[in-house]
């Protein structure tokens, strides 16, 4: 019986109300997708040692705060971003990500 609520709690469906992720939502794709890629490098950047942890912990953070305003945007349009917000959202990561190859290239 717990494995069915905590299923219908995460379940998504399109436009089901405040906080719900749509899948099917392109916008909400895109930025998640680089979400993750931008992740993986923060991780290869650690793991290859070309990172440090302060740097890590800095990007971490950044990263943090996209999502946050990613999940409060979401959150107004019932799971969908506006073009708006994803372009907000996507100035937020690309200085992110030039953040992380200016971090890369500081410490060979």
């Amino acid at each position: 019986m717990l494995t069915g609520s905590a299923s219908a709690q995460t379940s998504t469906t399109s436009g089901a109300g405040p906080g719900v992720v749509d899948p099917g939502h392109p916008r909400v794709n895109e930025v998640n997708a680089r979400e993750e890629n931008q992740q993986q490098r923060i991780g290869n950047g650690v793991q290859n040692e070309t990172s440090t942890s302060k740097q890590t912990a800095n990007l971490e953070n950044r990263e943090t705060s996209v999502q946050n305003r990613e999940k409060a945007d979401m959150a107004k349009n019932n799971g969908h971003l506006t073009k708006a917000e994803q372009r907000v959202i996507n100035r937020q990561q690309n200085r992110i990500s030039k953040s992380i190859a200016k971090d890369k290239g500081s410490n060979k």
